[in-house]
């Protein structure tokens, strides 16, 4: 079997199926498996699966929420794929992402694990697509905004290496957990994710134990749309809280000897930020990562019917040309255009005020960046 693809699910039924869908269009004609593990979603995900895909997936269902690393575990024990893709729940992948892949594995043995090129669901780049160790140092530039005061500096902004060229691959250190394509011998051989962590620093910690394995992981520049969460909002103390505790394990874990210096900075950056969370809810100030409520602009509808699905949307008056400027809604019908071709039109065409739409022509609904699920 050449790939198994695992995804975790907690309460996010509509985007995996979107998920899900644009997977299997993905690996048509391949002998490759789909694994989804549902963390007690409470909202019938489990028996959506199961209905709407029945064979085509294997359904493990936990009784309770298990965790991000302990979950992904449950399935990489079972995998039988050469490679294992760890995949997020709200992301679309193409059939060319997984070819790229195949073929960088098969030309680069020291390679263990591959990370995409990945767009939020306006086609903006992610930076979390390639970072570097976070050192103590490195560390330090992000816990107090130097990475992001000076984001092209080789020396100050190595957490996110936004220095490298998004459209060229590079060695790196860390991938992103949302999409982790592995060697599935090196990835049991590692014993995969440290459950010690429940969310958040999984992957940085898979992504070091696989390069002191004695491996390498790679940047690889094919696209994908990960709608990156926006449930999690990075700027609440919640996000700080559980993100800077999972930090403080990797230290323990592997820095030992920085402990009694970074730890009261990892501290003190901790309280600064949920100082800062607080601050900006007191006084109705929206966190720097939001985005401005605008008007919708003007419609565009991609479609065979367009009618039809302007009509289900309620949209009264729309174009079915996306114009070159302007603040603009193009809803895009997955029954009409095929998610490969989806995520080529989001990446290519991205630019200020154009925001993406995907109708699901199955269940009559938008699936948005910034829907909520029911």
């Amino acid at each position: 079997m050449e790939i198994t693809i695992v995804i975790v699910s907690y309460q996010a039924k509509y985007f995996l199926e979107q998920t899900l869908r644009s997977a299997i269009e993905a690996v048509e004609g391949l002998d490759c498996e789909i694994i989804v593990v549902d963390n007690n979603s409470g909202d019938g995900t489990a028996a959506w699966v199961r209905e709407r895909f029945g064979q085509q997936v294997r359904l493990i269902e936990n009784k309770h929420n298990v965790g991000f690393g302990r979950a992904n575990n449950q399935a990489i024990a079972q995998a039988r794929g050469r490679y294992t893709l760890i995949l997020n729940p709200d992301t679309i992948v193409t059939r060319s992402c997984l070819q790229s892949c195949c073929q960088w594995m098969a030309s680069h043995p020291e390679c263990g694990a591959i990370g995409v090129h990945m767009i939020d669901g306006d086609g903006h780049f992610l930076p979390e697509s390639k970072r570097a160790f976070p050192t103590p140092w490195v560390s330090f530039c992000k816990i107090f905004g130097l990475s992001r005061l000076f984001p092209r500096s080789r020396w100050l902004a190595k957490y996110h290496l936004r220095y490298l060229d998004e459209r060229e691959p590079h060695a790196v250190d860390i991938l992103s957990g949302a999409f982790m394509f592995c060697r599935t011998s090196l990835l049991q051989q590692v014993g995969g994710f440290d459950e010690d962590f429940f969310m958040y620093g999984e992957d940085i910690d898979l992504s070091y134990r696989l390069v002191k394995a004695g491996y390498q992981n790679w940047y690889v520049p094919a696209s994908i749309v990960h709608y990156k969460g926006e449930s999690t909002r990075k700027e609440s103390m919640r996000y700080v809280k559980v993100f800077y505790e999972a930090m403080l394990i990797f230290y323990r874990k592997h820095f030992p000897r920085y402990r009694a210096v970074f730890y009261p900075v990892i501290k003190l950056g901790v309280w600064m930020r949920q100082s800062l969370a607080m601050a900006r809810r007191a006084l109705g100030v929206p966190a720097s990562g939001s985005k401005p409520q605008a008007s919708p602009g003007q419609w565009v509808v991609l479609s065979r019917h367009a009618q039809e699905v302007a009509r289900q949307c309620h949209i009264e008056r729309y174009s079915t040309c996306i114009p070159a400027s302007g603040e603009t809604q193009v809803i895009v019908d997955d029954g009409s255009y095929s998610y490969g071709h989806i995520v080529q039109l989001i990446d290519s065409k991205a630019r200020r005020g154009l925001h993406w739409h995907i109708y699901s022509s199955r269940n009559g609904i938008v699936i948005s960046p910034k829907m909520q699920q029911p």
